[in-house]
């Protein structure tokens, strides 16, 4: 019998309910010789308080944070029969990949949001070019029998994206929806990935270097993973070699950017508008600089949270860990 720990939160939002949540994970007990036990964490768990909730004996982890606190010699250790452990999201960040991979355990992540969170990205960026809530409450607001203000006349800017150039930084499954999401809207789409993509899918997209996307895009869109490597990815020089008034969008996560040079790019006029999802402190700090920005836009990292998109997470959570009971493990990590 594979004895498997799920690692749940109470559900944030009023679309979704704790029972459907446990209903979706109850799946787990249709796969033949899977035994399962529900671990309820209320936030973010320390280390020592992970290592001591998860049974002894545990075979699967599902549910679990990819990041360094959790994963370590000590848990392992004291978890000796752990196989596979799954994380719930497209994002991860770094831990001792080859302690994994020497003591035999495959770690996957769940792609459950590509759309969605493309489709999100693409809402910041509308949002910035349009401003169609803004414009709703300026006809709404306004008495518009006593005053001599035009009605047909925009209250805001408006940029046309028509033409031009979308950058992706990080062509996953995410960043290649957003590729196709900008093609739609009639742009030129061009991508920086650590290695090329080769397959034909991509050949409406322009693959060039980083510092290529930095110069000829008027839209950057970040859609990788946070490590040592990308951190601080966009800093105050990267920011020099964007062109003037270009617009950055952020859905992957808040340390890929060096906030305060971002704050000062906003501020100066060199970035126009920033859309960003994620941020470097969630909740954000009383005094973070970007809070003073109008020209940024900022979301409490709700881009994976459609009712749907979270139940077709738990779906292939379970789908994945049912592949690699079959010999066949996708979205390995690791």
């Amino acid at each position: 019998m594979n004895k498997v720990a799920v690692l749940y939160t109470t559900p944030s939002g009023n679309d979704i309910s704790l029972d459907e949540v446990l209903k979706t994970w109850d799946n787990l007990s249709k796969i033949p010789g899977v035994s399962y036990t529900m671990v309820h964490f209320d936030g973010f768990p320390t280390a020592e308080e992970f290592n001591q909730k998860i049974e002894k004996d545990v075979d699967a982890i599902l549910g679990v944070w990819i990041t360094p606190k959790f994963l370590n010699e000590t848990f392992f250790d004291a978890h000796p029969n752990v196989t596979y452990i799954a994380g719930l999201a497209h994002g991860y960040q770094e831990l001792d990949w080859a302690l994994t991979r020497s003591r035999g355990i495959t770690i996957t992540n769940t792609m459950y949001g590509e759309y969605t969170i493309a489709e999100y990205a693409f809402s910041l960026l509308l949002d910035i070019c349009k401003q169609t809530s803004y414009s709703s409450q300026h006809v709404k607001k306004t008495d518009w029998t006593n005053t001599q203000k035009r009605y047909m006349a925009a209250p805001v800017n408006q940029v046309e994206l028509y033409q031009k150039t979308f950058g992706i930084i990080g062509l996953g499954a995410i960043g290649f929806r957003a590729a196709k999401m900008a093609e739609a809207f009639g742009m030129n789409v061009i991508a920086y990935n650590r290695s090329k993509k080769t397959d034909t899918k991509y050949d409406f997209i322009k693959q060039v270097s980083f510092q290529e996307v930095l110069g000829q895009a008027d839209v950057i869109s970040l859609h990788i993973a946070l490590n040592e490597h990308t951190k601080n990815i966009i800093n105050k020089e990267a920011i020099s070699k964007m062109k003037d008034g270009a617009i950055l969008i952020n859905t992957a996560r808040g340390s890929l950017i060096d906030e305060q040079a971002l704050t000062e790019a906003l501020q100066s006029g060199k970035i126009y508008g920033a859309g960003l999802d994620v941020l470097v402190n969630e909740p954000p700090l009383a005094d973070d600089s970007l809070l003073t920005c109008d020209n940024a836009l900022i979301t409490p990292h709700i881009a994976w949270m459609p009712k749907t998109c979270r139940l077709r997470q738990l779906s292939m959570a379970i789908d994945n860990y049912e592949s690699y009971l079959n010999g066949n493990p996708v979205s390995v990590i690791n």
